[in-house]
């Protein structure tokens, strides 16, 4: 076997992904936080405390799991130079599968650090609403629920439910989940636009093909209260009574929670819970994060006028088709990437789609 400085192919790439990830200025930091969650002043501020103490437990968890990273990736090497000196061809072919595996995990981590916007470390909140097509679209809203359930199920992401209505006949009107796991915002805003289904119709008496339509937004959790500061004079509540499942407390007290932000007219509902204080609760939550992604919105507008970019208006102009009649081909319209494994990519196979057009996005935001 002839040596080549250059294989495994790891050993180029693992040598560039260190220098971008620099552990040495993350090691510092690490020390700077823990030295910080030393202090006996911590708990004067509760709240401060708390966002100590999870930036503290974030930070070791991903410094641990480069070096750990870092380790694998040198005692493969090790190995495989050992095996060029002795030629073993047995001992490459392992080599070279444990290469293929580990070079998928550089790649993921690689492209983690891509994700360095203000939010994308966060938690996400997630929103999906029926668009037009009736009974058609209520039933898409559950379908995409249902594939971004278990997106985040496969990553090991936790969901949460937080507010849900159910659809007349079918599916849903609207849902608002909250995804948590790390990067969960930052892969998540790929998802944001609308999402097109055309198939049969199995809600069509003549089994007629429809088009159906649903909107996804996404929303970065707040950190703290002082990101969004909300006045109490700002928020217009009714109480009413909640419908659907929940129990028969549920609805027979007027526990559901309609909050109105009076200065922007964004209007916030919750009927998950089984109290009145915890819908409240829970629909300030949406309500912070609705008026986080608002601001980021402008931000973002107004970078976009500086340089010149065209704007387009959101409803209508759906990012990704489904199409299961007379085809079946599920194809992204900003990035062109497209398979024909429909029922993969519903069932939460859509990472094709979320890298690609993160990685399209590069450069844009500066």
């Amino acid at each position: 076997m002839k040596r080549d400085s250059n294989w495994p192919p790891l050993r180029p790439r693992s040598e560039t992904s260190w220098c971008v990830f620099d552990l040495a200025s993350k090691e510092h930091e690490l020390a700077a936080l823990e030295e910080k969650a030393s202090s006996p002043e911590l708990w004067n501020d509760a709240e401060a405390a708390q966002k100590t103490l999870k930036q503290l437990a974030e930070m070791r968890e991903e410094v641990s799991s480069w070096k750990e990273l870092s380790q694998r990736v040198t005692d493969l090497l090790d190995l495989a130079d050992l095996a060029l000196e002795e030629s073993d061809e047995s001992v490459a072919q392992e080599l070279e599968t444990s290469e293929r595996q580990l070079q998928k995990e550089v790649e993921q981590r690689e492209f983690e650090l891509l994700l360095n916007g203000p939010y994308d470390r966060r938690d996400a909140i997630v929103a999906i609403y029926a668009g037009a097509g009736g009974v058609d679209s209520q039933d898409w809203a559950e379908m995409l629920l249902r594939m971004y359930l278990r997106w985040a199920e496969r990553r090991g992401f936790k969901t949460e439910v937080l507010d849900l209505s159910e659809g007349e006949e079918a599916g849903i009107k609207g849902v608002t989940l909250e995804i948590s796991g790390p990067y969960a915002y930052g892969y998540m805003r790929a998802e944001k636009g609308v999402h097109r289904l055309v198939r049969l119709s199995p809600f069509d008496s003549a089994h007629r093909r429809h088009t159906s339509f649903a909107s996804v937004e996404i929303m970065p959790e707040v950190a703290d209260a002082v990101e969004v500061q909300v006045p109490p004079e700002d928020i217009r509540m009714d109480v009413y009574r909640a419908t659907g499942a929940g129990g028969q407390n549920v609805n027979k007290t007027s526990c559901a929670v309609r909050l109105t932000h009076i200065p922007s007219g964004i209007v916030v509902t919750c009927q998950n819970e089984r109290s009145q204080i915890q819908n409240r609760e829970t629909a300030m939550k949406i309500l912070a994060a609705r008026l986080l992604e608002l601001e980021r919105q402008k931000v973002e507008q107004e970078k976009a006028k500086l340089r010149g970019d065209h704007i387009e208006a959101e409803w209508g102009n759906q990012i990704r088709s489904y199409v299961l009649h007379p085809y079946t081909m599920v194809k992204d319209h900003r990035t062109d990437i497209e398979t024909s494994d429909v029922n993969a990519v519903l069932n939460g196979e859509i990472d094709e789609f979320i890298s690609g057009y993160l990685s399209s996005q590069i450069g844009k935001a500066a």
